[in-house]
């Protein structure tokens, strides 16, 4: 759980491209409800904060479209073209449910990620001004080490490529959520490979 001072200090100064992993449960099809952030008002929900986990952190690449306008709205869109709700289906009901989320690269909106790694070749130094903004963002949490899971490749590898091994548990892999396959079969593969990894956080 977390305490309403430090999760109002992540609201206030990550809500931008911040969120958690908790998510209004869906209703009439398998999307819905996924856009609704009542869930993360902790005035609407009074049990928000013994349900938030800091010590595992969710992290994508980047903004794929439109930047979210309120606090904690990345990773819930509504949208039809968007997957988040896969990732509401793989954690539900999971020691998961609660992380921190946020990308690695904040503030860029770029749909395609290997244009958006052309661009950091070509401009390295910008590559650490995130990932000092991400360090901030752990400290924030007040986790000394937590479990990082990344959303596809690209996250992973600047990841591992930039932070030092005493600042995580362990960083982890997962395939993108968006991927055209089911709901049900992306739950099985991250399943599959948190299975895989078991012992990694301790």
């Amino acid at each position: 759980m977390i305490d309403a001072e430090r999760f109002d200090l992540i609201r206030r100064k990550h809500g931008a491209y911040g969120s958690w992993a908790v998510w209004a449960p869906p209703s009439s099809t398998p999307k819905s409800n996924v856009g609704d952030l009542w869930v993360l008002d902790e005035r609407a929900n009074p049990k928000l904060l013994e349900t938030l986990n800091p010590g595992v952190v969710m992290v994508g690449l980047n903004f794929s479209r439109g930047s979210p306008y309120e606090p904690f709205q990345n990773f819930h869109d509504p949208r039809p073209e968007a997957h988040d709700f896969k990732i509401r289906f793989a954690f539900s009901g999971t020691p998961f449910w609660g992380a921190y989320m946020t990308d690695i690269i904040k503030s860029v909106v770029e749909p395609d990620s290997k244009a958006l790694l052309k661009w950091l070749r070509r401009n390295p130094e910008v590559i650490m001004d995130h990932i000092n903004v991400f360090r901030q963002e752990l400290s924030d949490l007040g986790h000394p080490r937590p479990m990082i899971l990344a959303f596809g490749h690209a996250a992973y590898k600047l990841l591992i490529d930039n932070l030092q091994a005493s600042e995580y548990a362990c960083i982890i892999k997962l395939m993108h959520y968006s991927y055209w396959i089911s709901k049900e079969r992306y739950r099985d593969i991250v399943h599959h490979t948190l299975t895989a990894n078991e012992g990694r956080n301790s």
